[in-house]
């Protein structure tokens, strides 16, 4: 069983927008901002509507650079996660109950406090290509 996702990596020149996630999933790493596709929305309308809802900002200006598939061991649900940079926004980023949005300067990404992958597709999407891609992770969360 799959379940759709997204992933919004806001990309402002030399620095990338990144959030601190506050509770559930992910609870301590920084991340981009994303999460599930409702039923009656679209994959490109679900990665606005989560920015906007932990960002607070708007996305003009996004492109699909790729997606991966998350399966997590003693789990049968498949995360497909559709990956955008943006490009250009409206709004100013604000914290919100769920991430505390900062930004990093494209050469000092903190990866030793982000999941393990993005070490992996980040600069291939920072370096405007597509990708796709498959993990798997033995224990969610690590």
């Amino acid at each position: 069983m799959k379940k759709l996702m997204t992933l919004c990596i806001v990309h402002d020149r030399s620095k990338v927008l990144l959030g601190m996630k506050k509770r559930g999933f992910g609870m301590g790493k920084w991340n981009g901002f994303g999460g599930k596709v409702n039923a009656n929305e679209t994959i490109l309308e679900a990665a606005k509507r989560e920015l906007k809802e932990e960002a607070d900002i708007f996305a003009t200006d996004l492109a699909e650079m790729g997606i991966i598939e998350f399966e997590f061991k003693g789990n049968p649900e498949i995360l497909e996660v559709h990956i955008f940079k943006v490009n250009e926004y409206t709004g100013e980023p604000k914290e919100g109950e769920e991430m505390k949005p900062e930004w990093f300067n494209i050469e000092y990404i903190p990866f030793d406090k982000m999941w393990p992958d993005d070490k992996y597709w980040f600069p291939v999407l920072l370096d405007n290509k597509k990708f796709e891609g498959s993990l798997f992770l033995g224990r969610k969360g690590r």
